[in-house]
C-alpha cells in the first residue's frame, strides 16, 4: 500500500510544482471595441530575421476595424501577413490593406494563418522574455502589450 502510495505522489508532484509556478493567463486588453487575447511570440535561434506573432481579437463594438500593422523595438519593420494552402503549397504573403474585424467576430492569429511577422530582427526572440508589441489599428488606434516569447512549439496552454 505504502509503495502505490509512493508511486502516486512521484506522479503528481510534478503536476503540482507545474501548477504553482504557472501564471495566470493575463486580462483581456482593450483598444476602442476591440478585446486582445492570448498574445505571444514564437522563439528564434539566434541570427533569425524574422519572426512571428500571435493573438486573438473580438470586435465587440458595431463597426469593423482593421488590423493595419504592428511594430516592436526588435524589428526594423512589422506587417500582417496570411498563410494559406493553395495547389499543394503553402503560401505567405503580406495583407497591404490589414485585416478586417468584423463586428461581434473574433479572428485569430495562429501558426498556419493569419500571423503577425516581424522583419529584419535585431536580436533573437528569447522564450521567457516579454517583448513590447504596439499593434495599429484603423480606428481603435495604437495599443501596446507586452506579448510573451514561447518556445518553438508555442505556448502549450492554449
Amino acid at each position: 500500500m505504502l509503495k502505490a502510495f509512493s508511486h502516486i505522489v512521484a506522479f503528481l508532484a510534478p503536476l503540482f510544482i507545474a501548477a504553482a509556478f504557472a501564471q495566470p493567463a493575463p486580462a483581456p486588453v482593450k483598444a476602442g471595441a476591440l478585446q486582445i487575447e492570448a498574445p505571444w511570440l514564437r522563439a528564434t535561434p539566434g541570427g533569425a530575421k524574422v519572426g512571428a506573432g500571435y493573438l486573438r481579437i473580438t470586435n465587440t463594438g458595431s463597426e469593423a476595424d482593421r488590423l493595419i500593422g504592428a511594430s516592436m523595438p526588435l524589428a526594423a519593420r512589422g506587417e500582417v501577413h496570411e498563410m494559406s494552402m493553395q495547389n499543394g503549397v503553402m503560401k505567405m504573403r503580406g495583407l497591404d490593406s490589414g485585416l478586417m474585424i468584423e463586428p461581434g467576430k473574433t479572428i485569430e492569429l495562429k501558426p498556419g494563418g493569419y500571423h503577425l511577422m516581424f522583419l529584419d530582427l535585431k536580436d533573437a526572440l528569447k522564450q521567457g522574455q516579454n517583448v513590447d508589441v504596439t499593434l495599429s489599428f484603423e480606428k481603435a488606434g495604437n495599443v501596446t502589450i507586452a506579448f510573451p516569447v514561447q518556445g518553438l512549439g508555442g505556448p502549450s496552454h492554449m
